[in-house]
């Protein structure tokens, strides 16, 4: 029994949470990332069920039949749904595959060691749940990490046709999985040095606020790729082997030179950078090209990654606005508007990136010469 009223009231709450989250990430009212949102909300559902054994403790209906079996094995789905979600973020056009019939070998051992629990005796039982317990910890570890490395590289293939990445990098993914991760190792070193039923409530609690942080994060997200399919398939061309080998020969060195002057040439007549969602695909456009090509041509011939090109272009605009007198009653925030950004914090770390300080410590240093 419950040692603490807020026990029942934190469970209800998480759960509660966490059911109605998934369903605002299913309907996904704001229409972005709808497949990926799809498989983001059933794992919410998922991961709701880890308190749902208490929450039927609550209402009486612990011992229905049948369904803490079902709880057990939907639970060890959770780490699935939730490397789904990301895949589907990240490769929007992904389809199952035969050969992603891999994600159900850990399943099947699990529910098939499961049945042998329901029906060992009571002297056994303890060593199938030891055997559930290292395969429920074993697969979110496996899914946590290798849904980690994709966001990873997730971040560097959107370097490559993407001036801004603030809003379609996955960092909110990247805090979900680490402060999973931390909260995971809490509970175990209080599991192993504190009475657990002390803690269950500071626990709950973390995970709460976590649940509330997620729900921020989630519901402020925008499309990652253009919704348009040509544009995006044309978008996908760039795979894992792109971001490790961005620099495989795909033109003739001729054709490299005369792309690249007149890539040159566009972007101080035409000053396609002052488009503030400017992407690889409205560039390749401009000079006749394809996204493939053009992408290769900025990063053999100028040995930069498409972000880094064209936000030197803005750096440089915003540098000159930053001096000229015409433009001193313009904020930091104006200037960054003017030079092709869209917020001041993009403005303020890129300005930072490329020239090793703030735009306001740049105006001071260079007023001062």
């Amino acid at each position: 029994m419950y040692q603490n009223i807020l026990d029942p009231i934190i469970i209800i709450l998480i759960c509660g949470s966490l059911i109605l989250l998934s369903f605002l990430e299913i309907t996904n009212p704001l229409k972005v990332n709808r497949r990926a949102n799809l498989w983001f909300g059933l794992f919410l559902l998922l991961w709701s069920t880890f308190w749902m054994d208490e929450l039927l403790e609550i209402i009486n209906l612990k011992f229905l039949s049948g369904t803490f079996f079902f709880i057990d094995f939907i639970q060890f789905l959770t780490p699935i749904a939730f490397y789904l979600s990301v895949i589907n973020f990240i490769s929007p056009n992904f389809k199952f595959q035969i050969k992603d019939f891999k994600f159900l070998i850990l399943p099947f051992t699990f529910i098939t060691f499961l049945i042998l629990q329901y029906n060992a005796s009571y002297d056994n039982i303890n060593k199938y749940k030891l055997v559930l317990t290292g395969l429920m910890v074993f697969q979110a570890l496996l899914y946590t990490i290798i849904s980690y490395r994709k966001i990873i590289i997730h971040q560097k293939k959107i370097l490559l046709f993407s001036s801004d990445t603030t809003d379609i990098n996955l960092n909110w993914l990247e805090y979900i999985i680490i402060l999973i991760l931390l909260i995971c190792i809490i509970i175990t070193s209080y599991t192993l040095f504190v009475n657990p039923l002390e803690q269950n409530i500071y626990i709950n609690i973390i995970f709460l606020l976590a649940i509330y942080a997620i729900a921020y994060y989630s519901l402020k997200q925008k499309e990652i790729f253009p919704l348009n399919k040509k544009q995006r398939s044309e978008i996908t061309f760039i795979s894992e082997e792109d971001v490790n080998d961005i620099k495989k020969k795909i033109v003739s060195d001729e054709d490299l030179v005369q792309i690249k002057a007149k890539l040159h040439l566009l972007m101080l007549d035409q000053k396609p950078y002052l488009d503030s969602d400017l992407n690889l695909i409205k560039l390749a456009e401009l000079i006749n090209t394809t996204p493939h090509q053009l992408s290769y041509v900025i990063n053999s011939g100028f040995n930069e990654n498409f972000f880094l090109f064209v936000n030197k272009y803005r750096i440089e605009k915003a540098k000159k606005l930053l001096l000229e007198y015409d433009f001193n009653n313009l904020s930091i925030l104006g200037i960054a508007f003017e030079s092709g950004f869209n917020s001041k914090t993009t403005f303020n770390s890129t300005f930072k990136k490329i020239t090793n300080q703030t735009p306001s410590d740049f105006k001071k240093r260079s007023t001062t010469l």
